[in-house]
């Protein structure tokens, strides 16, 4: 772990302003207290006494493994909070959300954080962003939540070397919002891995994929499109989508469009590997595996899957039901 002392001298290559100034670095340590001006001398104890002392764009460092939050984190600023390696800074959901974002505008970047329900709580979100530019989390676990991460309209969401697991869905992408997961794993949603959804008229949602596994969920990525002019958008690569009921899923309705995109994915052990619904849905698949799959392989009614024709699609309970349409890349 990193020692007090090697953070000071980090610390005073940057903190030199007057003690009534806003931090650009906040300070949280065990035995804080909220009444100090949380300097690394003086830390807080909780997030909300951070969030008050810091400037907007600056950082809150969890100096210790512990929970750093009695309620609801609303983060209304620009803002990096980071546990420091070797700690286990928790934020646990009480009730409602552990972490809510609601400010128009505000970019937000979460590093080695732990968010967990209080047991017996009411918790039920880990993150969700409703309001804000960017939001980013990187090496974090969120696990035993019914949701994990929620983002919904205009804003960008970035997901790295984190891990979701344990609730009912796992990251949320809707009305407007655009997703990139990076080698990440998301396991045991009663729902959905990756859920990407339009519901409100003429939006888009979108997430792109890499590098991840999904595994013991319904629908590992599943793109549903449901209002007039709405899309949305799954393209995933060199993931792995195994032991879920679907690998991947699109449907649409309402004059909708619903697409997934496949790439070098091994999609393996599933009820069913890949499945498109209705018109307006459209799947395409270029050099993935498909196999032991127990049902169904290919799934097609009354949609469009095309194949780029280099698909290995073998040892299936059935390879392919509908049809399979050829499309080789440009």
């Amino acid at each position: 772990m990193i020692s007090r002392t090697a953070l000071g001298l980090l610390a005073s290559l940057f903190l030199s302003s007057a003690a009534h100034a806003q931090l650009f670095r906040a300070y949280l340590a065990i035995n804080g207290n909220d009444a100090n001006p949380c300097t690394l001398p003086q830390p807080c104890r909780l997030l909300p006494a951070a969030l008050n002392a810091v400037a907007s764009g600056g950082e809150i460092w969890l100096l210790d493994s512990a929970n750093y939050n009695t309620a609801t984190v609303n983060i209304t600023k620009s803002v990096t909070i980071l546990a420091v390696p070797g700690a286990v800074g928790s934020v646990v959901a009480t009730a409602g959300s552990a972490i809510s974002i609601a400010t128009a505008g505000v970019k937000v970047a979460l590093r080695n954080l732990v968010l967990v329900p209080l047991p017996g709580g009411g918790g039920t979100s880990g993150v969700v962003m409703t309001a804000g530019n960017r939001l980013a989390l990187e090496g974090c676990l969120l696990a035993g939540l019914p949701n994990g991460i929620t983002v919904s309209g205009d804003m960008r969401l970035r997901v790295s070397d984190t891990t979701v697991r344990g609730g009912s869905y796992g990251i949320i992408v809707s009305d407007g919002a655009e997703a990139t997961v990076d080698r990440s794993t998301i396991s045991d949603m009663a729902q959905y891995g990756v859920y990407v959804t339009a519901s409100a008229a003429s939006t888009t949602a979108a997430a792109s994929i890499e590098g991840t596994t999904v595994e013991r969920t319904y629908a590992g990525f599943f793109a549903h499109a449901s209002a007039d002019s709405a899309a949305a958008k799954i393209s995933a690569k060199d993931s792995h989508i195994t032991n879920n009921y679907f690998g991947a899923a699109a449907q649409s309705s309402s004059g909708s469009s619903a697409v997934v995109n496949l790439l070098g994915n091994i999609i393996t052990r599933n009820s069913n590997g890949v499945a498109t619904y209705f018109a307006g849905t459209r799947a395409w698949l270029s050099g993935n595996l498909v196999t032991d799959n127990n049902s169904i392989g290919l799934y097609n009614s009354g949609a469009l899957i095309e194949s780029a024709g280099n698909n290995a699609v073998r040892n299936n309970g059935i390879n392919t039901s509908g049809t399979i349409t050829l499309a080789p890349p440009i």
